[in-house]
């Protein structure tokens, strides 16, 4: 391991800012970009020793390989925070567009408005081959209730069922948000079912691990057989959601886009996407676009 890659692990062990999921994935970015300084004959010997030059060559080297405005920015975000943790937060422009002496940064504005679908379905197939029961279970809560990973892992029935309800707790949740669920479907209700008679009174981790741990398995299962991107999970919840609530496609599967809709079926869809938009734990309508469309 190179003496940056080291660095910067020590550096994230040391500042674990937001969950752990925004954890690893600044982990993973960070020590990519560790790799690419090195492959333009950028060897750092410290964290202190980012420069204006490094990040002109990651900005410059990202676009040359066409990588998405939103990825970019990404990975910009987490520049920013390893330059504020050694004291260089000011070597950056605070904006993507903006610029400093040393460092122009030019782009282009990230588009929120998908072109294709990222709804997926969960196959049954792969997911026989899964040995973890507790990660097959928490695979169909994310299919049943459009539950985050983090959500479905540390699920715990004897705290969220609540007769026809589902109570989410708050150190579940992204943002602390605690929320409620309707149970709706016979699906539902027999996958609770079980749910309870599998972990009781636990989470969906098993009790010799804890959430990091139960997380790995998760990741390494879910890689093993195939079963890739399951927040399209979640996106097909909410498809199908909004088909049952409005009794139409959403735009992104062909349905009627907001020009295209009555005055009565506009108020509709905005309802629609409002409550949808509270199921999934967000506190906007305008985020169920990334989900449905426009």
């Amino acid at each position: 391991m190179s003496n940056l890659k080291y660095q910067l692990q020590g550096l994230i062990l040391r500042n674990q800012d937001g969950s752990f999921s925004v954890q690893a994935g600044r982990k993973k970015c960070l020590i990519q970009i560790a790799s690419q300084l090195k492959e333009g004959g950028y060897r750092l010997q410290s964290v202190n020793s980012l420069k204006p030059k490094h990040v002109n060559y990651l900005v410059e080297r990202w676009q040359t390989e066409k990588l998405s405005p939103g990825t970019i920015k990404n990975r910009m975000g987490h520049i920013r925070w390893w330059a504020e943790k050694v004291g260089k937060s000011s070597m950056l422009p605070k904006s993507n567009n903006g610029s400093n002496q040393a460092i122009t940064l030019d782009l282009e504005k990230r588009s929120y408005i998908p072109t294709e679908s990222k709804g997926k379905e969960l196959d049954s197939v792969k997911l026989e081959r899964i040995t973890d029961n507790l990660v097959k279970l928490s695979l169909k809560l994310q299919r049943e209730f459009g539950l985050r990973r983090e959500e479905a892992i540390k699920f715990r029935p004897n705290y969220a069922l609540r007769g026809d309800q589902l109570v989410l707790k708050s150190s579940w949740t992204k943002g602390g948000r605690p929320r409620t669920l309707q149970i709706r479907t016979d699906a539902q209700r027999a996958l609770l079912a079980e749910i309870q008679q599998t972990v009781g009174g636990g989470a969906l981790i098993r009790t010799d691990r804890n959430y990091k741990q139960q997380l790995k398995s998760y990741e390494w299962q879910t890689s093993r057989v195939g079963l890739d991107k399951n927040h399209g999970l979640r996106h097909m919840y909410a498809q199908q959601r909004y088909l049952e609530l409005t009794g139409w496609q959403p735009p992104i599967n062909g349905g009627l886009t907001s020009k295209e809709l009555t005055p009565e079926q506009k108020i509709i869809d905005r309802e629609t996407r409002l409550k949808i938009s509270n199921e999934l734990g967000h506190s906007r309508e305008q985020i169920t676009v990334i989900y449905l469309g426009r």
